[in-house]
């Protein structure tokens, strides 16, 4: 596998609630130093919404030697919209790949849930609710997206091709069914292995290979305790919808980070030996999930991200971060220093 990733989320914003507070800059170039030098990345996928941090994070990424996939994960933009944020985006790309960085740039991640006009709905919420299989219409709204999406991207090509000269790609979901002709790599969301996919996992790898063009696993992971390598992905968290933050844990949950780092380890295995080109874990932190001493009130439990994230003070590994590595870090680093 030739690139050796983690997501590093730069904040996504929901009702201009962000999940990367406090975002200062001193902190996100060390992070991403300790990415390339300790997680022994050679690749990192930038997400969020905000364009300045995004940039950013970019140089910072850029300088410490990785190479730097811009995945803007915008939310409740219109397509007029997004393509500025795209166009500014790329010209900046263009920049840091002159200055010699190995920069990827990604038109946008799920669209059809975070952009509106694909699927109906003003919010994040609306389209995302309308998603669900519990949805009588759900198959009737998932037989327009393709058509909107594709409309979409090709627009979006368009207006990245005309300022930046590196690769581009898309990081999809497999409802969307992009047509992948005018991009560089093939790029999906839905990484994830549960039991209901993993006798069909490799299949559905080989099958983005059959068009011919690298493939890039941009999201994959598990949360932190028992059970979760079933589930995949599932979200355990009771949500405010007032404040669109966490207000806990929707069930009682045993911690287990040593499920979490064996289930990296088992899809690595899975993704290098179906020559998969790249692949992102996600995700190094979730700094709006931080790690309680109370079991009960433990929200890194549903987290993915590979440190855990402390409310208060600083970690005993790295002093000068408020997180501490988890099993899955030392799994990761080991796997790709390989």
């Amino acid at each position: 596998m030739r690139g050796k990733g983690v997501c590093y989320d730069t904040g996504f914003f929901n009702r201009g609630v962000s999940t990367h507070e406090p975002f200062d800059p001193e902190v996100v170039e060390r992070e991403l130093r300790i990415i390339r030098e300790d997680l022994h990345c050679t690749a990192v996928r930038l997400t969020g919404g905000d364009l300045e941090r995004l940039k950013i994070t970019a140089g910072h990424a850029a300088a410490a030697g990785l190479e730097v996939w811009i995945s803007p994960f915008t939310t409740d933009l219109t397509s007029d919209e997004l393509l500025d944020f795209l166009a500014a985006l790329a010209d900046h790309a263009e920049g840091l790949r002159r200055q010699g960085a190995e920069v990827v740039l990604l038109t946008g991640s799920e669209l059809s849930i975070v952009n509106r006009g694909i699927v109906p709905g003003e919010t994040f919420e609306d389209r995302a609710n309308l998603l669900t299989p519990s949805n009588p219409q759900l198959g009737q709204l998932l037989a327009a997206v393709p058509a909107r999406v594709n409309d979409l991207l090709a627009k979006a090509v368009t207006v990245v091709r005309e300022r930046f000269g590196g690769k581009v790609s898309y990081a999809s979901l497999p409802f969307e069914r992009v047509d992948w002709t005018p991009f560089d790599i093939v790029s999906t969301d839905a990484g994830y292995r549960s039991t209901e996919t993993a006798d069909r996992y490799a299949d559905n790898l080989r099958a983005l290979g059959a068009h011919g063009k690298p493939v890039a696993i941009t999201e994959f992971g598990c949360c932190t305790y028992t059970g979760a390598a079933d589930q995949a992905g599932h979200d355990i968290i009771e949500w405010d919808t007032a404040t669109v933050s966490p207000a806990g844990l929707d069930g009682d949950y045993t911690r287990d980070e040593d499920e979490q780092a064996t289930y990296l380890r088992e899809l690595l295995d899975i993704l290098t030996a179906e020559d998969v080109d790249s692949a992102f874990v996600y995700t190094f932190a979730r700094y709006d999930l931080p790690h309680r001493s109370d079991p009960d009130a433990d929200l890194d439990l549903a987290s993915c991200g590979v440190v855990k994230a402390l409310e208060d003070g600083r970690g005993q590994t790295y002093p000068d971060m408020a997180w501490e590595p988890k099993a899955a870090f030392t799994a990761l680093a080991d796997y790709y220093r390989g």
